[in-house]
């Protein structure tokens, strides 16, 4: 198996475990980090789990949008 697969393997399980870590406190701005974590991992999945960055610019550019907008869309949901 190759190493970086490993190595963004191990990245996404702490940003699990961080993003569990989070939404136990009751911290302020604890959506928009649990959110911002979350993308991280959305990106780290499909870029390197779904062999997206294998993929057309196209496909790569309408799933950094689709996370941007949504991100943006929740955070202006959630205030």
């Amino acid at each position: 198996m190759n190493s970086r697969i490993i190595f963004v393997w191990i990245l996404l399980v702490l940003l699990t475990i961080t993003v569990g870590v989070i939404s136990s406190f009751s911290l302020s701005y604890a959506a928009v980090a649990i959110l911002g974590l979350s993308a991280l991992k959305f990106i780290g999945v499909a870029f390197y789990f779904m062999e997206l960055k294998k993929a057309h610019i196209f496909w790569k550019a309408a799933i950094l949008i689709y996370v941007f907008l949504f991100s943006i869309i929740t955070l202006i949901y959630l205030n």
